[in-house]
C-alpha cells in the first residue's frame, strides 16, 4: 500500500459506507438494486450529505472572502511602498508585512479554498472506489462496506446505456467496440461540472466583491481560479468514471445554489449584491442591510422635522458724510 492509499483508506471506508447505506434506503423504499438511478440517487445523496455537514467550513469560507477583501487597500499601499525594491531584504520585510496583515485580519490566501480542500479526500476516495471495481470483480472481493455482490450490481448498472463505471478516455481505447452512450454522457457531464465551476466563480467576482477588491492583487488569484479550475477538471474528466463525474456535477450545482443564496440574502458590504439587495428591501419599505427599521425611521424623521434657518441678512452701515 503505498502512502496516498493508506491516507485514502478511512475516506474509503467513509464512502463506501454512504453508499451503501442510501443504496439500501432507495433499494427498500422499492427502487431496483441494480439500476443505475439507483446508483446516481445513491451518489447524489453523497454529496448532499458531505456538502451539509461542510455548512460551517463554507461560513467560514465567507468570513475569510470578507476578511481577504477588507485588507485589499491595506495590500495596495503595502506593494506601493516596496514598488520597485526587488533586493532579498525588501521582499523578505514586505513578505513579513503581509504575514502580519494577514494575522491582524484573522485570513489569508488559502481560506477560500477550504471547502474544495477538506473535499478532495472524498472525491479520490468515491474515485478509487468507483474506478476499482473491475479490480474487486477479479480479485473478488468488497470494498469497504460494499460487497462483492454490490460491486457487481454497481459494474453492471448503467444510466442513458452508459455504465457508471466506465470513463470517457477508457471507452476510447478499449479494443472492442465504442459505446457512444459513455461518450455523449460523459461530454454531457464534463461541460456541466466545467461550465457550473466556472458560472460559481464567476458570480462571486461580478456580484459580492468590492470594487477595492476588483482592483487589487487578490483578484489576480481569482481570475487564475476562474479559468484554470475548471479546465483542469475538464481536462481530467475524461479519465474521471461516470459515476464521479455525476458527484462532482452535483457538488459543483450545490455551491452555486449555496453560493447565489448568500449573494442574495448576505452579500459583502459595499458590493454590487449589496446595493442590488437595498433596493429590493426599499422597495419593500424596508433599512439598507445591516440597518435597524427604528434606526432608519428615525433618522428620516431627523431629516424631515430639521428645523430650517433663515439666513440673516447682513444690515447695511450708515457712511458718515464727509
Amino acid at each position: 500500500m503505498n502512502f496516498l492509499d493508506m491516507i485514502l483508506t478511512p475516506f474509503r471506508y467513509v464512502v463506501s459506507w454512504i453508499l451503501w447505506a442510501f443504496h439500501e434506503l432507495f433499494t427498500f423504499i422499492g427502487m431496483d438494486p441494480n439500476s443505475g438511478w439507483t446508483w446516481t440517487l445513491s451518489i447524489i445523496f453523497l454529496v448532499l450529505l458531505i456538502r451539509t455537514a461542510l455548512i460551517p467550513v463554507f461560513v467560514k469560507q465567507i468570513k475569510a472572502q470578507r476578511a481577504m477583501q477588507a485588507l485589499q487597500p491595506d495590500l495596495r499601499k503595502l506593494q506601493a511602498k516596496y514598488k520597485g525594491k526587488k533586493d532579498q531584504l525588501s521582499q523578505q520585510a514586505m513578505i513579513a508585512e503581509q504575514r502580519a496583515l494577514f494575522k491582524k485580519h484573522k485570513t489569508n490566501p488559502m481560506s477560500s479554498c477550504l471547502p474544495m480542500l477538506i473535499q478532495m479526500p472524498f472525491f479520490f476516495a468515491l474515485f478509487r472506489v468507483l474506478n476499482s471495481t473491475s479490480q474487486a470483480i477479479d480479485k473478488e472481493e468488497g470494498i469497504g462496506k460494499l460487497s462483492l455482490d454490490n460491486i457487481h450490481s454497481f459494474d453492471a448498472s448503467s444510466i442513458f446505456g452508459a455504465r457508471l463505471s466506465e470513463t470517457f478516455l477508457g471507452t476510447i481505447n478499449s479494443d472492442g467496440p465504442i459505446n457512444g452512450a459513455v461518450i455523449v454522457v460523459a461530454i454531457v457531464m464534463i461541460l456541466a461540472m466545467t461550465a457550473s465551476q466556472f458560472i460559481t466563480q464567476k458570480q462571486i467576482m461580478s456580484k459580492n466583491m468590492t470594487k477595492e477588491a476588483l482592483e487589487g492583487p487578490f483578484m489576480q488569484q481569482q481570475k487564475i481560479m476562474l479559468y484554470i479550475l475548471p479546465l483542469v477538471f475538464g481536462i481530467g474528466g475524461i479519465n474521471f468514471p461516470i459515476g464521479v463525474l455525476i458527484y462532482w456535477t452535483a457538488t459543483n450545482v450545490w455551491t452555486l445554489g449555496q453560493q447565489y443564496y448568500v449573494i442574495r440574502k448576505n452579500p459583502t458590504p459595499g458590493s454590487a449584491a449589496e446595493r442590488e439587495l437595498n433596493e429590493r428591501r426599499a422597495a419593500k419599505g424596508l433599512p439598507p442591510m445591516g440597518q435597524k427599521k427604528e434606526d432608519a425611521d428615525a433618522a428620516a424623521e431627523a431629516i424631515v422635522e430639521a428645523p430650517k434657518v433663515q439666513r440673516v441678512q447682513p444690515q447695511r452701515k450708515n457712511r458718515k458724510k464727509k
